[in-house]
């Protein structure tokens, strides 16, 4: 059966077309009984899908195909061989006008019917997009069937982003970050209509003719940031490795506390972001990418991002007295017209409104503050100091090297010359009390309240030689530690995840990174030692001695003021993959669910096949 001249059929009542063609595909309150339904039919007709002429239903809430077979009088318990299908809508970002175009041609073009895209789940983690074709050669029937869709999609799910910033890094990762951007997710923003405003990040040419990343955290994501109006955005990404992600994270945070006219050269409490971030990743290990999306896939982080957020409202209906199901969903800019009439309508009585989240592919995450005598140095999720600082050092001085070997050689010639850096650590052990509550909110005078609470008698202090320190406010999942480098801390629980490894043995220690690569238990060692801490201040005494005159045991840090050193005089400090400037007391404080990042909270990351050769 032909699907081409095929007109749109829909029940009476369920359409309302004004003069410009707009119809009408929602539940409105001031129909009273004749309010439509999420599984009324909205459009109903015949297309060809996968070949097969089909009978079509589209509603508020899916759209179903179900093939139409020919009739045979002659055997009627002949059994249907082909099953009803059906996608949710709220599974599909993007609705087009599929045409058959010549090689010149830009627009135009000979109709073939309509192409929906939809998000699908491939494994555990992997998001893919699915494209399901309705064939319809009829101009108007086609065009009838588009504004529907498309009126549902603005409608129903008006929290998805339309103009996203978009940060590069072009030479991330074997200057990979341009065309992953452009192969993968650029094509799959523009099925879903987001319009982009694309700025890259700046490099420097140093030591002949190789590009080496200006390390200013305050200078290049900062000042793109600075230059444009945040406000019209709906959501940043950013695209690179993890210290481009770092430095675009840095520079968000840091906008957000000039706006809101925060001292950061004070004790001060931060505000939150005020733009959602989405990490693209592009880089070597891309560890904030697998933390938040379980796989190295810059698909499935572009959809993350395209889906965001979906709200709802729903409606109660116990009796089923209206014919519905018990309970509707409805879009969530309907309530408050909803809300009224159930007050007035003597129909709705016995029927009440919820409102909830249905799909959420928005994730807030704990960030850290880097601050040196007071003065913020850097916005991060992840620290480290000795072995981890001073491999990321190495790598940095051989970038001409491709990033794999580049990797494993700084690793083995830092394992040759390993040494001990002689540390004093004071922590506060965590208690939750950044805690958000359910709804969201989070009162600062509350949280001042409660840091000044927390007596000095709580501390705890540490001194020794350490071979490597590491501070993590995120679980730092990827492919080369499935359970991550902090797997006892998690996204949003407001606490940092402290591991000190003590000096041993060249063999211990590589015993001890090996099990980073597997699932046993890395920390199971009697030299390293973990906790869970709201806030750090470390002291490193290699070349300098302690600036006050009482015992180590007993150090003051808020009244000891010691010099900031170069890298080359101190143990350099790995943050995110950046090398911050090394001082000689850094004080670290965990701040709860600070950013809010594209994604989910993943306990396990899909591709485990990637290992570290050189151990």
């Amino acid at each position: 059966m032909s699907a081409g001249g095929r007109r749109a059929v829909a029940p009476l009542g369920t359409c309302e077309t004004g003069g410009s063609g707009r119809e009408r595909s929602t539940p409105s309150p001031e129909r009273g009984a004749e309010v439509r339904g999420p599984e009324d039919p909205i459009c109903r007709g015949i297309f060809q899908v996968e070949k097969r002429s089909c009978d079509v239903v589209l509603t508020s809430s899916r759209l179903t195909w179900t093939p139409i077979e020919p009739e045979s009088p002659t055997d009627n318990k002949m059994v249907s061989q082909y099953k009803t299908e059906f996608v949710e809508l709220k599974e599909v970002f993007g609705v087009k006008m599929k045409r058959r175009r010549s090689a010149r041609q830009q627009k135009g073009g000979t109709l073939l019917g309509i192409a929906i895209f939809v998000c699908i789940k491939k494994g555990q983690n992997k998001l893919k997009n699915r494209a399901i074709h309705l064939s319809n050669l009829s101009e108007d029937y086609c065009n009838v069937w588009f504004k529907h869709m498309k009126d549902i999609l603005t409608e129903h799910f008006p929290n998805r982003p339309k103009y996203l910033k978009v940060v590069i890094n072009p030479y991330s990762h074997r200057t990979e970050a341009k065309q992953v951007y452009n192969e993968q997710v650029a094509p799959l923003f523009k099925l879903a209509d987001i319009k982009t405003d694309i700025s890259t990040l700046p490099y420097v040419h140093t030591d002949g003719n190789h590009k080496f990343k200006v390390t200013e955290h305050e200078g290049h994501a900062f000042s793109v940031l600075m230059e444009c109006d945040i406000q019209e955005f709906d959501g940043l990404v950013c695209v690179g490795g993890d210290g481009t992600a770092s430095e675009v994270a840095h520079g968000l945070l840091l906008r957000a506390q000039i706006d809101a006219g925060r001292d950061i050269d004070s004790n001060f409490t931060p505000v939150r972001a005020p733009l959602p971030l989405g990490v693209i990743p592009a880089g070597s290990t891309n560890i904030l990418a697998f933390s938040v999306h379980g796989i190295k896939h810059p698909g499935t982080a572009a959809m993350h991002i395209i889906m965001g957020v979906t709200q709802f409202c729903q409606l109660c209906n116990p009796s089923r007295s209206l014919g519905w199901p018990e309970h509707t969903l409805l879009p969530s800019n309907t309530y408050a017209s909803w809300e009224k009439h159930l007050s007035t309508t003597s129909k709705f009585s016995k029927c009440s409104l919820l409102v909830f989240p249905v799909i959420s592919n928005f994730q807030k995450v704990d960030v850290c503050t880097f601050c040196s005598h007071n003065r913020l140095l850097q916005f991060g999720f992840t620290a480290m100091l000795g072995f981890g600082g001073r491999t990321l050092a190495l790598a940095e001085k051989h970038r001409w090297m491709p990033s794999t070997q580049r990797r494993e050689f700084a690793v083995i010639k830092t394992l040759t010359n390993l040494k001990p850096e002689n540390c004093e650590l004071s922590f506060l052990p965590s208690e939750n009390v950044y805690a958000v509550d359910q709804e969201d909110k989070r009162n600062e005078d509350e949280m001042n309240a409660i840091e000044q609470c927390n007596n000095e008698d709580k501390w705890q202090t540490i001194q020794g030689h350490f071979l490597n320190i590491s501070i993590m406010a995120i679980p730092c999942v990827c492919s080369m530690a499935p359970r991550g480098l902090a797997p006892n801390t998690r996204l949003d629980n407001g606490s940092m995840s402290l591991i000190a490894v003590q000096n041993c043995s060249r063999a211990d220690f590589i015993k001890h990174l090996k099990r980073y690569g597997n699932l046993k238990n890395q920390f199971d060692f009697p030299f390293v030692q973990t906790y869970a801490v709201q806030e750090v201040k470390i002291r490193t005494g290699t070349k300098h001695k302690w600036t006050d005159t009482t015992s180590d045991k007993n150090v003051d840090f808020h009244s000891s003021h010691s010099s900031v050193i170069s890298l080359k005089e101190n143990c350099p400090w790995n943050v995110d993959g950046n090398l911050l400037e090394g001082t000689s007391e850094v004080n670290i404080k965990i701040h709860s669910q600070l950013i809010t990042l594209y994604g989910r909270n993943i306990e396990e990351c899909d591709d485990v096949t990637v290992k570290c050769s050189c151990l």
